[in-house]
Order: structure tokens, then C-alpha cells, then sequence
């Protein structure tokens, strides 16, 4: 193995991050190239008049698998951050004094089943039993593929596990089944909307993120979620990675099939090896010349995109009374905003949004006496976005925010700062202002997403465009993934 082969990542976002430091550990000779100001991709942070704000990814699910990776380098969560586990896990909101706390703990979890469908804690055993064998299954045997042909899965034992994953079925069929309980059934579709699709539409597989909800938990490092960029961006760092950010790729230099060259604002830098980690898209469509791209635009446009999304970051100046850390407002219909999402794409009529205030947890992140909000809206990709939307969408917000907790914020909100498609377009390059990449549809599970290998032999793809998906926790194994295969090409050469 060339112990000397200079590796470029472009893009320091969670699956860049996680593949330069391994790749680094390795031997490499690895440098990130990053656009923005500061790594972590969608998970960078905004901090103004003693406020500190996560711009992205607010949930942390799935904590084995940040401790798997951090274990790769001799450390663990602990080293980096105190990792809290919110009790209860988040709120729902159903209507004005109708709300739902989502317990932490396995028993007054059955309780609270039992309370609001009779006899469903028998059904809650045998669903999370399932749930947690595709968690299992699937995280130990089935995202960490690279999934680069169909034959990756012709194996017996994941023949068998393909049956009992339920990879045919749909999670709405899976849970309507077992449950009649409408606010039990919102419950448990809720962690499918992280995928990006409806439960119509999403493989009851993905039932394991009810088990990494329920049983896993909900959980918070304390200062923020970007304190895991900065563990990840110090383990990169002391393996040998070199960062170069305020730094944008604008050209691939590709001679026969080899990429040569990384054109940037900043000069050109020769290389070996490429990991994409900014958008899939845009890398292929706007950084290759079209005789290195696998595919076109008409392949593109015909893939189903997760949500984009209209946020807002909110200075209060009181302390809130009725909140939780995280609070789902499902008061409104939660089909009909899905199908302004994904079948009928517009602006939603009543939509139902989600709402943040991780001060509640974590009072350092804003000044005495204040409160950190974080609002955001699941959009359908695409739509046209200006001012006077977002203007409107916040005083529905605040509107609905108020009569639902009891909390009067609208006379005391010192800033706010939105964020939207235009905004996703212009930091990230993402497609269609996607917010969270693309849809984990059927179609588009394993080796029917677009594939992390390039035309170009010295590029591979990684993040929330290829597999094995979006989230944090599937974007940290992606990286992980794209570090074992660039490894097995380097040692052939």
C-alpha cells in the first residue's frame, strides 16, 4: 500500500469527518477541503449576544454508534462530552392541554400504552422484539455494505434475516396492524419522517428506529450537538488531518479515468484519491465534465428527495413554562401535510412542525434568564422560497406555539434568524434545498441509491445521498464504509 497517497475529502460533514479520520489513522496523507467556515456540514452552529444554536441535526438517537467510532481511536463519548438522556424523551403536542410525554423508561412506557389502548402493551412487546432484531440485523450486517451490487445480498442468512426485516411491508400497514390508538400510531410513524418518505412508503424495516427511539433513547451532549463535530474534528486532527476551510471545489481535473487535480478558490491541490462528502449532486453534475458522470440530470430529477425545511433560531428573553426539550406539534393533520410534502408539492396549508429549546436541558447555551427556541417545518423540496413565505410561516408558528404551550414569546423574541431552501442551496450546494438528502423509500433502499462509485476510479461518494442514508448516525457508518473501501483499492494498487 501507497502509505504516501494523498487523500482529498471534500466536504467536513459527518461521513467526511468520519472517513478522514480513519483513512488518516491508516497512514494516509489526508486533507478536507470544506466550503463553509467551520466543519460539521448541516451540523455547524450559530452563536450571537450569548446565544449558541445548533443550525442542524438536533436529535441524538443511536448512541452506539458515535461509541462504536470513537472506540476506533482508543476514546468514548466521554472524553469529549457529557452525554445526557433526556427524561422524558420529547413532548407531542395533540391539541391545547392534549399532550403526550414520550417516557424514557421501558415500564411507564407499556404503562402509557396500556392507559390509551387497553391490551396494546402485549402487541408493544412483540413489536419492539421485532424492532429490535432489525436494529440489530440491520445495523450490524446490512449498513455497513456498500452495497455496490445486488450480490452483496444474495447470502442465506441475510435471505432469511430479508423475511424477518420485513423489507417488503410498509411501516403504516406495519403499525396500523397492531395498534388502533391514533395518537399510539403517530408515535410510532413519527421517527420515519427522519427518513425522509410517508410510512406508506417506508419498508417496515425502518421500525427499527422505533426501537432505537423507544428502547436506545433520546439523548443530548451537553453545549450542543456540535460538540460531536468537534470531537470528531480532534480525533481527525490528531490522526493527521489537515483542514482547509472558507475553501470551495470548483473543478475536478479527471485525465483518462483518474482524477488528478482538486481546482479550488484557494489553488489547486494534486491528489490520489477523492471522497466526495459535499452534495452527490453537485460534485457529479457541476465538478465533472459530463463524460465522468454516471448520471444525468433525468436521473435526478426522478429521485424521491427527503423534506427540505423552514427553520428559525430564536433569542427569547423569558424563561418557558409547559415545554420539553423536544416538542412535536402534531395538532394538525398529519397526512395531509405529508402529501403537500411528497405527493402534491406546495407550501402546507396547516402544517405541523416541531419545536427545540434545548436550554431547557442545557441553560448554558443561552444567556440568564433566556430561552434558546429552534422551530422548523418539513417543506417539499424545491418550492420557490423568498421573505414574504417565511414572514407568514413565522407568525403561524408563534401563533400556534403560543395557544398550544401557554407561552406569551411573541413581545419578548430579541432575534430571530430563518433559514430555508435558498439558504441550503447557497451554504451546501444541496439539491433541490434538500435538508436531510435523500428519501429512504423502497426504491431507494441498499443498492438502489446512487451508488457511492463514481465513473472516475479514484472518487468515491459518501453521505446522505449514497448509502446507507440520512441521518447522523447513518452518515458517521458512511464514512466508515467509503475509509474500508478506498483502504482495499489503495492496497491492490
Amino acid at each position: 500500500m501507497d502509505k504516501k497517497a494523498k487523500i482529498t475529502v471534500i466536504g467536513a460533514g459527518f461521513a467526511g469527518l468520519a472517513a478522514a479520520a480513519l483513512l488518516a489513522k491508516d497512514g494516509f496523507d489526508v486533507t478536507v477541503l470544506e466550503k463553509n467556515e467551520m466543519a460539521g456540514g448541516r451540523a455547524r452552529v450559530w452563536e450571537k449576544d450569548g446565544f449558541t444554536f445548533d443550525m442542524g441535526p438536533s436529535w441524538y438517537w443511536m448512541p452506539d454508534v458515535f461509541e462504536n467510532f470513537y472506540q476506533l481511536f482508543g476514546k468514548t463519548a466521554a472524553d469529549f462530552y457529557e452525554l445526557k438522556r433526556l427524561s422524558p424523551s420529547y413532548r407531542i403536542y395533540f391539541g391545547k392541554e392534549d399532550i403526550l410525554d414520550v417516557p424514557a423508561t421501558t415500564e411507564s412506557l407499556y404503562q402509557l400504552f396500556e392507559d390509551l389502548e387497553p391490551g396494546s402493551s402485549k402487541n408493544l412487546d412483540s413489536f419492539l422484539a421485532q424492532a429490535k432484531y432489525k436494529y440489530d440485523v440491520g445495523m450490524n450486517e446490512y449498513v455497513f455494505k456498500p452495497s455496490h451490487s445486488i450480490m452483496e445480498y444474495f447470502d442465506p442468512r441475510l435471505a432469511i434475516s430479508g423475511i424477518k426485516l420485513q423489507l417488503l411491508g410498509n411501516m403504516r400497514k406495519h403499525v396500523h396492524k397492531l395498534f388502533k390508538n391514533e395518537k399510539l400510531r403517530k408515535l410510532l410513524e413519527f421517527p420515519v419522517l427522519f427518513l425522509g418518505a410517508t410510512p406508506q412508503n417506508t419498508p417496515a424495516l425502518y421500525s427499527l428506529m422505533n426501537y432505537a427511539d423507544l428502547i436506545l433513547g433520546t439523548w443530548y451532549p451537553i453545549g450542543g450537538m456540535h460538540k460531536i463535530v468537534s470531537a470528531m474534528q480532534n480525533i481527525a486532527e490528531t490522526a493527521g488531518v489537515k483542514f482547509m476551510f472558507n475553501t470551495e471545489v470548483h473543478k475536478i481535473v479527471v485525465n483518462g479515468n483518474i482524477a488528478e487535480e482538486v481546482i479550488t478558490n484557494a489553488g489547486t491541490f494534486k491528489t490520489n484519491f477523492i471522497v466526495g462528502n459535499a452534495d452527490y449532486h453537485h460534485i457529479e453534475q457541476n465538478l465533472l465534465d459530463k463524460t465522468h458522470r454516471k448520471y444525468g440530470e433525468k436521473y435526478w430529477d426522478s429521485r424521491t428527495m427527503a423534506p427540505s425545511c423552514l427553520l428559525f433560531y430564536i433569542g427569547v428573553n423569558k424563561k418557558l413554562k409547559n415545554i420539553q426539550h423536544h416538542n412535536l406539534f402534531f395538532d394538525e393533520n398529519f397526512d395531509e401535510h405529508a402529501k403537500e410534502i411528497y405527493t402534491d408539492a406546495k407550501w402546507p396549508s396547516k402544517p405541523l412542525f416541531y419545536a427545540c429549546c434545548p436550554s431547557v436541558t442545557d441553560p448554558g447555551i443561552a444567556p440568564p434568564c433566556c430561552e434558546n427556541l429552534f422551530f422548523l417545518i418539513p417543506l417539499a423540496p424545491g418550492l420557490e422560497d423568498n421573505e414574504s413565505k417565511r414572514t407568514a410561516y413565522f407568525g403561524l408558528l408563534v401563533q400556534r406555539f403560543e395557544e398550544q404551550t401557554g407561552n406569551d414569546i411573541s413581545g419578548h423574541i430579541l432575534f430571530k434568524r430563518s433559514y430555508a431552501m435558498n439558504d441550503f442551496i447557497g451554504d451546501y450546494h444541496a439539491f433541490k434545498g434538500n435538508a436531510y438528502g435523500l428519501a429512504n423509500t423502497l426504491k431507494q433502499t441498499a443498492f438502489l441509491k446512487p451508488s457511492m462509485k463514481s465513473k472516475v476510479t479514484n472518487l468515491l461518494y459518501t453521505g446522505q445521498l449514497t448509502v446507507p442514508g440520512p441521518g447522523v448516525p447513518p452518515a458517521i457508518i458512511s464514512g466508515q464504509v467509503v475509509a474500508k473501501e478506498i483502504k482495499k483499492k489503495l492496497n491492490k494498487s
